[in-house]
């Protein structure tokens, strides 16, 4: 595996546990719950731009795998759409690009 490889799934490892670090502090402290979590998301200007900064992103990002899956038939890299709005683009863009560097057979 390259160097470049092992730095993407490092990033990508790094990107789904550091920020569920964060998540599962605030489940503990105000319970599972998906809408109490947005609405806190935009609690004010910063964090609302954030939000959508970050959601363009993904958006962005899916639309990007979806075209160069569909040119490169690498149906594996797909995953990276799930791990992008369930854990965070930090998690789904390094995971697409280590997925996308891998040599196809």
């Amino acid at each position: 595996m390259s160097t470049l490889r092992m730095i993407y799934l490092a990033l990508a490892i790094w990107g789904a546990i550091h920020p569920m670090y964060y998540f599962m502090q605030w489940f503990s402290e105000f319970g599972f719950t998906l809408t109490g979590m947005v609405d806190a998301w935009h609690a004010n200007a910063a964090s609302s731009g954030l939000v959508w900064d970050l959601t363009i992103a993904a958006i962005t990002l899916t639309v990007w795998i979806i075209a160069e899956v569909a040119v490169r038939r690498n149906w594996s890299a797909l995953v990276a759409i799930p791990a992008t709005f369930c854990i965070g683009v930090s998690c789904g863009l390094p995971l697409y690009l280590f997925l996308r560097t891998r040599p196809l057979d």
